[in-house]
C-alpha cells in the first residue's frame, strides 16, 4: 500500500489536474476488478482471497492521493491566484503567516540578506480588483521579514510567480517592501518558536559549538550553528544530527511510557499520556517531515499497544507512509521525508540481522550500534550522493562513537527546555550535561573532518547512484563473509564440487563416454580429499611386480 501511494503521488505532484483525475480513475478503474476477481476466485494456498482485497485497498488509496493532487494541483491552476500570476503585475496581498521565518538560500549557498516564510492568502488586490479565497504560498523578501511570526496577518506589495514542480504551494510572492502588520493573532507554533529561542537564550553561555548544536539536536533550531561545524557534520555524514529527527522522537515517546509506568497508570492512560507528550514535543519541534513520520509511527504503534495488540515495524512504517501521504502528497517529493523512510526501512529489515552477524564476544549494545548506523546508510547512501557527491570516508565510525551520546544529549536538552520557561535558574544543570553531550558530538565531528580523505569525491548522476548501489550491495555481502569465514568456505568447497562435477559430466558427453586423459571427480567425504584425480587403467594384462625385501630375496627352507 504504501508503495502504491507513494508511486500515485510521484505521479501526482508532477502532473497537472487532468492527469491526476485520469489517474485516479485508472486506479479505482483497477481495485474494482481486482476486488470483483478476488471475490469470484476460490481460496487457495497461492492466491488467497486477502491478496486481491489488499491489492485493491492500495488502488483505492493511490486513487484516493491522486484525487488530492488534483485539487491540489486545480487549485494552482485554476484558483484566486491564477489571474495575478498570469497577468504578471504588482500586486497588493494580505495573508497569514503560518510558518516561522528562515534564510532563503542562494546560489551560493547564502542567504543574500532574503528570508522565506510560509504563509496563506486571505485576500489580494490586482488591476483594481479585489480576490478572496484561500491558498498556501510560500513569501521570499528581505531583511524585515525576518521578525514577522506565525498567526500574524500582515498586508505586503509584490509579484507572484509559479513554484516549482512538486511543491505543495500554489504560488511564490516575492515581496518589495517590509511586511505591514494588520492583526497580531495567537498561534501555538509561534509559542513554540518563543519556547525554541528562549532555549538557545538559556544555553549560549556554553562553549560556541556545543551552544549551536545543542539547541539543533534538542529543538531543531540551527540559527546558532556555526558554519565551520555544519560543515565538518556534512563530511562525516552526521547532519542528521544538527535537527530533530525520528530517532528523537522514538527517545521521547519511550521516556513518556516509562515515566507512565512507574506511576503505574492503566494501559488506556498511558497511551493518552504519552500520546499528548508526543503531541507537545512535535508541536515545540515543528512539523518536519522526519518527525512528522516517527510521529506518526509511533502513534500507530501506541494505539496498537493500548489496544493489547502487536504489530510489526515494517506494518507501523507502512501504515505512517500512507497516512502521510493521504494528508499531504507533496511529501512523496520531499528528500528528507525519503531519507527518513529509507533509513527507517534499513534498521527495520538489516540492523537485527547484521547485528547477529556479529560474535557473541562483542557486547550487545556495541553491535547494536554499529548495525543501526550501518543498515541506514547502506539504504540512503544512493539518495546522499545524488544530493552531495562525494563518498564520507568515517560516516559509519564517526556515527558509532557519537550515537551513545544522542539519548543523553535529547533528554537532558528536553528536560531544559521545560525547565528553561518555568524555572530558567533550575535549567542550568540539564544544560550542562546536555551541553557537554553535544560539545563531544561536534569534537568527534570536527576530528573526523580534519583526518586525510575525509570526503572524496564521486561520480555525479545516474552512474553515481548506481555505483552506491552497487557499493551498498558489495558492503554487505563483504560483511557477511568478514564475519562468517567457515559459511564462506563451506559454501565455496561446495560450489566448487558442483562445478568440477557439471564439468566432468560435460567432458563425458562430449567424448561419448570414452576417457584417454583422466577425468576430475569428487570423492566420497569419507576419504578425506577434498577430490581425486582419477588415472586411465592400461588396456592390456599388468605384470605383477615384487619387491624385494631389505637383504635381499630369501627362500624358505623346504618342509621336513
Amino acid at each position: 500500500m504504501a508503495v502504491m501511494t507513494w508511486s500515485a503521488a510521484l505521479m501526482g505532484c508532477f502532473s497537472d489536474a487532468v492527469w491526476s483525475v485520469v489517474l485516479a480513475g485508472a486506479l479505482g478503474l483497477l481495485g474494482g476488478v481486482l476486488l470483483v476477481v478476488g471475490h469470484r476466485q476460490r481460496p487457495s494456498g497461492l492466491r488467497p482471497r486477502t491478496l486481491f482485497a489488499t491489492l485493491a485497498l492500495a488502488c483505492v488509496l493511490g486513487a484516493a492521493v491522486a484525487v488530492h493532487c488534483a485539487v491540489i494541483a486545480g487549485n494552482r491552476e485554476k484558483g484566486p491566484l491564477a489571474p495575478a500570476m498570469a497577468a504578471d503585475d504588482g500586486i497588493v496581498i494580505h495573508i497569514l503567516i503560518t510558518g516561522s521565518p528562515a534564510p532563503a538560500p542562494a546560489p551560493g549557498h547564502s542567504s543574500d540578506g532574503r528570508w522565506t516564510v510560509d504563509a496563506s492568502l486571505i485576500d489580494l488586490t490586482s488591476n483594481g480588483r479585489v480576490v478572496r479565497g484561500t491558498a498556501d504560498i510560500v513569501v521570499t523578501g528581505g531583511a524585515a521579514w525576518q521578525n514577522v511570526r506565525a498567526g500574524q496577518s500582515v498586508r505586503t506589495t509584490g509579484t507572484l510567480k509559479q513554484v516549482r514542480e512538486g511543491q505543495p504551494e500554489a504560488a511564490l510572492l516575492s515581496a518589495s517592501s517590509a511586511p505591514v502588520v494588520t492583526d497580531s493573532g495567537f498561534d501555538a507554533r509561534q509559542t513554540a518558536a518563543d519556547v525554541r529561542k528562549r532555549f538557545v537564550s538559556a544555553a549560549d553561555w556554553l562553549p560556541p559549538d556545543a551552544a549551536g548544536l545543542l539547541p539543533g539536536m534538542v529543538t531543531g533550531d540551527t540559527s546558532a550553528l556555526p558554519e565551520s561545524l555544519e560543515t565538518a557534520m556534512q563530511t562525516t555524514g552526521m547532519t542528521h544530527l544538527t535537527a530533530v529527527s525520528g530517532a528523537n522522537c522514538s527517545l521521547i515517546l519511550g521516556g513518556f511510557i516509562l515515566l507512565a509506568r512507574c506511576f503505574r497508570l492503566p494501559r488506556p492512560a498511558a497511551g493518552i499520556f504519552a500520546a499528548c507528550g508526543l503531541f507537545a514535543f512535535v508541536m515545540m519541534v515543528g512539523p518536519d517531515p522526519s518527525v512528522l513520520r516517527a510521529a506518526v509511527m509511533g502513534a500507530v504503534g501506541l494505539a496498537a499497544l493500548t489496544g493489547g495488540l502487536r504489530g510489526r515495524s515494517l506494518t507501523f512504517l507502512c501504515l505512517a507512509t500512507t497516512i502521510l501521504l493521504l494528508l499531504d502528497p507533496a511529501m512523496a517529493a520531499n528528500v528528507g521525508f525519503l531519507l527518513s523512510i529509507l533509513a527507517t526501512l534499513g534498521i527495520v529489515l538489516l540492523a537485527a540481522r547484521i547485528a547477529s552477524w556479529i560474535p557473541d564476544w562483542v557486547p550487545r549494545w556495541l553491535a547494536a550500534g554499529i548495525a543501526v548506523p550501518l543498515s541506514a546508510q547502506l539504504l540512503c547512501g544512493p539518495v546522499i550522493v545524488a544530493l552531495q557527491p562525494q563518498f564520507t570516508t568515517f560516516a559509519l565510525i564517526a556515527n558509532v562513537v557519537a550515537g551513545p551520546l544522542v539519548a543523553p544529549v535529547t533528554i537532558f536538552g528536553t528536560i531544559a527546555v521545560a525547565l528553561a520557561t518555568a524555572l530558567p535558574w533550575l535549567a542550568v544543570v540539564p544544560i550542562a550535561v546536555a551541553g557537554t553531550c553535544a560539545g563531544m558530538v561536534a569534537g568527534v565531528a570536527r576530528l573526523f573532518s580534519g583526518l586525510p580523505g575525509a570526503a572524496l569525491a564521486w561520480a555525479e548522476g545516474p552512474v553515481g547512484i548506481a555505483a552506491m548501489v552497487l557499493s551498498s550491495v558489495v558492503t554487505l555481502l563483504a560483511v557477511w563473509m568478514a564475519l562468517h569465514p567457515a559459511d564462506v568456505k563451506r559454501r565455496v568447497m561446495g560450489l566448487h564440487g558442483v562445478v568440477a562435477t557439471r564439468l566432468d559430466a560435460l567432458l563425458a558427453t562430449r567424448e561419448q563416454g570414452t576417457t584417454k586423459h583422466g577425468r576430475l571427480e569428487s570423492c566420497k567425504e569419507t576419504s578425506g580429499r577434498n577430490h581425486l584425480w582419477l588415472l586411465p587403467k592400461t588396456p592390456g594384462p599388468r605384470a605383477s611386480r615384487r619387491t624385494p625385501s631389505v637383504g635381499g630375496m630369501r627362500h624358505r627352507p623346504p618342509s621336513s
